[in-house]
């Protein structure tokens, strides 16, 4: 499975080797218009459309600081934030290596354009990240058993190249235009955070937004 998205991923790979060299950051302003811009693979969010705070994370399936961020914040901000209305809140794809690669695909197969599936299907791939490094194809086609996919439905997922082609797309816009070059990248109503957070710290920055 993994051979039949290997050389299209490639532009994936390839473009990782450049983020040695990002792109000179854009205002704020320049950035709230880049960030509404519609990406290739349409938007997986979860929250009130008009919410007053907008975070949108750029995060890579096999990369640990998102997945301890997934684990111990993502469910408090949750709780306090998207259920209540405060916050809307975007997953991006930004996939670091082949295998991350593979799991966004079969996390966009799985969720069909529903946001809640995705929203699924991408913390069961964190639970199960050291599985999907290790045992990649294993892992992959159990994930896929458990939302209903047959073995051939995600080897069919992995050779789907014009999702692959708008995985690439997306991701190469946003290390362009957004100066994302790392995982996980934030954006706080157009405000770039880098790197892990705890919830208290994301909080605080929430708490204050919303006293503006």
């Amino acid at each position: 499975m993994l051979k039949s998205v290997r050389l299209a991923a490639l532009s994936l790979l390839v473009l990782g080797a450049a983020f040695t060299s990002p792109p000179a950051r854009a205002d704020k302003a320049q950035t709230m218009t880049l960030l509404a811009k519609a990406p290739a693979l349409p938007d997986m969010a979860l929250g009130k459309d008009h919410a007053p705070i907008t975070i949108i994370e750029y995060s890579s399936l096999t990369c640990p600081h998102c997945a301890a961020f997934e684990e111990n914040v993502f469910p408090m901000l949750r709780s306090k934030y998207i259920d209540t209305g405060k916050v809307r809140f975007i997953s991006r794809e930004f996939p670091l290596e082949l295998k991350a690669v593979a799991a966004s695909m079969l996390a966009r197969c799985i969720a069909a354009n529903d946001a809640p599936r995705y929203f699924d299907a991408i913390t069961m791939l964190f639970k199960q990240q050291d599985a999907v490094i290790e045992h990649t194809v294993e892992t992959l086609k159990d994930v896929g058993a458990h939302f209903g996919m047959s073995e051939q439905d995600v080897d069919t997922c992995e050779k789907n190249q014009e999702q692959l082609d708008k995985i690439a797309a997306d991701q190469k816009f946003a290390f362009d235009q957004l100066k994302v070059d790392a995982t996980p990248t934030f954006f706080i109503n157009g405000e770039i955070s880098k790197g892990s957070m705890s919830f208290e710290e994301l909080d605080k920055r929430l708490t204050r937004l919303l006293k503006r």
